[in-house]
């Protein structure tokens, strides 16, 4: 069985409640993934797939951006799609649904290949699912739901919408001890991918300050692109705060799971501190709340404005939802 989900890092994340419904379903059958390369190690030591299957994006190991690059990539996939061809998978699922997953269900050769109407070029499918809104029955579906639907239309149990969930590999778990000074910590991500979903750093230096108020060391992650954002937070905040923009993703994932609390922009790294069931507060600007907030049993918060925009959003509001969700007992300092 393959199970097709391309793009981000959230993307990836809200297909585990579908993966653990496919396992728990067909505990003997061999339930392999297939994904961008530099996501996949998202998903090491997650106990429901028995093999991950990386897709080349654009850092092939072997290719100078030049005019060349295009074709090697291509290379690179047709390679892929022969490795598809030969395990003889029996049913694809696209929980993706655009053009280069759909390319990867069809030359996988899989009897059953099941998608969504709306995909585009959906003859290349032979079973295909109207919406997630008719199959659940609701006007709204979380991009969960939406994976989950996929597999209930062709009868895996899935009515209980299973949440999302990560494993914290022990190598990564190591590492992150030896960066930490202290063993009582709140994890920040005040970074975006548009400015549109991202808080004020000012803002966040306040929370770090609020944070370091109860005796947590706070600590703030972003990608190497976004480390200016990191720096601003260093300089505005009145109280340390350890930054790290080169981590793993396994290593942000074994961070997210030491943390007492995750407080950040709507992003993948929120949707990772939510699958290792990390209490979050999640600040949303113009992302669909209904489709992108936390997908756990884990306590959290969504913050936002109904103008959608992020600057309306208040420090004193954040603060509130995170007394909410912060657990009831915690060291303060000497």
């Amino acid at each position: 069985m393959l199970v097709v989900r391309l793009r981000s890092i959230g993307d990836t994340v809200l297909a585990t409640p579908s993966l653990l419904a496919l396992r728990r379903f067909l505990p003997e059958a061999q339930i392999d993934i297939l994904l961008e390369d530099w996501v996949a190690p998202l998903l090491g030591g997650f106990d429901a797939i028995d093999n991950i299957i990386s897709v080349p994006t654009k850092n092939l190991p072997s290719v100078n951006k030049d005019k060349h690059s295009s074709k090697d990539l291509l290379h690179y996939r047709l390679i892929v799609a022969g490795s598809l061809r030969k395990t003889k998978y029996d049913v694809a699922f696209n929980l993706h649904g655009g053009t280069t997953a759909t390319f990867f269900v069809r030359a996988s050769g899989a009897r059953h290949r099941v998608g969504y109407k709306n995909y585009q070029y959906n003859f290349l499918y032979n079973h295909l699912l109207s919406s997630a809104s008719n199959f659940w029955r609701q006007k709204h579906t979380h991009s969960a739901e939406q994976q989950l639907a996929l597999l209930g239309f062709v009868g895996v149990p899935v009515a209980d919408k299973p949440k999302s969930r990560l494993a914290a590999v022990e190598a990564a778990q190591n590492s992150i001890e030896d960066k930490l000074t202290k063993s009582e910590i709140a994890l920040l991500h005040p970074a975006a991918a548009f400015e549109s979903k991202q808080w004020a750093t000012e803002n966040f230096a306040r929370i770090a300050e609020f944070l370091y108020e109860k005796g947590l060391q706070t600590v703030a992650v972003s990608s190497p692109k976004e480390s200016v954002v990191l720096e601003n937070l260093k300089q505005n905040s009145g109280a340390p705060v350890l930054t790290f923009d080169d981590l793993t993703l396994p290593e942000i994932t074994a961070l997210a799971s030491r943390a007492k609390i995750f407080v950040g922009n709507d992003s993948g790294i929120a949707h990772i501190a939510a699958a290792v069931e990390t209490p979050t507060v999640v600040i949303f600007g113009s992302s669909n709340v209904n489709h992108w907030r936390p997908w756990t049993n884990a306590p959290n918060e969504i913050v936002y404005e109904n103008v959608e925009c992020i600057g309306k959003i208040t420090v004193e509001k954040v603060i509130s939802s995170i007394e909410k969700v912060l657990p009831g007992k915690l060291p303060y300092p000497n």
